[in-house]
């Protein structure tokens, strides 16, 4: 699948069940999308059985009010926002990246960014 914003990737999720009495069915759809933009590798709503195989519920959790903030990444961060809305800048970059609730991010090492937090941000997150 071909992106304007880079590399992505997509996994198509189909559960079907059987209906009602009247022998038809009904299916769900989930969509996980996996983009990278800027160096931030994001992934749209990531299975449950993805987030419980890393273990992201146990991660330490972080928060904050609306803000704008620099950040340098240390080391690599990985991180699953429960709620929130985010466009992070990287240092020099003439666009933004936004991040969500309910999106995976991959942080690379030596980032250095502006972080514009528009909506309380809670997330789980893991330096590697």
């Amino acid at each position: 699948m071909a992106s304007l914003l880079g590399v992505s990737s997509a996994t198509l999720i189909v559960a079907s069940r059987g209906g009602g009495g009247g022998g038809g069915c009904s299916s769900r759809i989930a969509m996980s999308m996996t983009t990278e933009k800027l160096g931030i590798k994001i992934e749209k709503n990531p299975p449950e059985s993805k987030l419980t195989q890393m273990g992201v519920r146990n991660w330490p959790k972080w928060g904050c009010p609306p803000s704008k903030f620099p950040w340098t990444y240390e080391a690599k961060e990985t991180c699953y926002l429960l709620q929130g809305k985010v466009k992070v800048t990287p240092e020099g970059a003439k666009e933004c990246v936004e991040i969500e609730a309910g999106d995976l991010v991959e942080f690379p090492k030596g980032m250095s960014c502006t972080w514009d937090v528009s909506l309380t941000v809670d997330k789980h997150y893991k330096f590697a």
